[in-house]
């Protein structure tokens, strides 16, 4: 059986079940599964910890996930047009595993979630990619052959599933995006 670590951060939600999308789309495909993992917010705050095992949601990612996974697709909100800290700063120990070169060759997709349409989207799945291209993993996008990416008006880009949260991250999911997300995560399997 071949794992599919589908790695996220999610602040207000969106990103989270865009991940549920996402492992849909990596359980479709025969002897694949996929395994949802979150990783910690990181706090400004010097004494602010969290505990190992989070009290509700998925459970923390390890090293040792992305070590032991066949394919990734990893999941942002957009700070700025990059990713969120929490998900640079579990990228930034990943160290080890480049000096080993175990990630080299296993493909990779991309996922995020902005505020408004013009957020961001593009500039953050190209900023996730960057860590994975120095790891030597395979950046795996949406292509054109999947026609939301065509008829959608909320997210969704070549480089990566998206969605549009809205101001106050409210937006629902919609049709298209969730599409898009299962397409992604079908994609990376079928490349693993």
């Amino acid at each position: 059986m071949k794992t599919i670590l589908v790695l996220y951060y999610s602040r207000h939600g969106a990103t989270k079940e865009m991940a549920q999308h996402i492992a849909r789309g990596v359980n479709s495909v025969d002897g694949v599964e996929a395994k949802i993992r979150t990783v910690p917010t990181v706090s400004a705050t010097c004494e602010a910890t969290e505990s190992s095992i989070p009290d509700e949601g998925h459970t923390f990612a390890t090293t040792a996930d992305l070590e032991q996974c066949d394919g990734l697709l990893m999941g942002s909100p957009t700070r700025f047009g990059n990713m969120a800290a929490s998900l640079k700063y579990f990228l930034d120990s990943t160290s080890s595993l480049w000096l080993s070169g175990v990630l080299i060759d296993k493909p990779a997709g991309l996922f995020t979630s902005t505020s408004s349409l013009h957020g961001g989207q593009e500039s953050t799945l190209l900023s996730m990619m960057l860590p994975l291209l120095h790891h030597g993993m395979m950046i795996v996008g949406i292509p054109y052959s999947e026609g939301e990416l065509i008829t959608t008006s909320t997210g969704g880009t070549p480089y990566g599933a998206s969605h549009l949260a809205g101001p106050e991250s409210k937006n629902k999911i919609s049709e298209e995006e969730k599409n898009l997300c299962f397409a992604l995560g079908k994609r990376v399997a079928k490349l693993a």
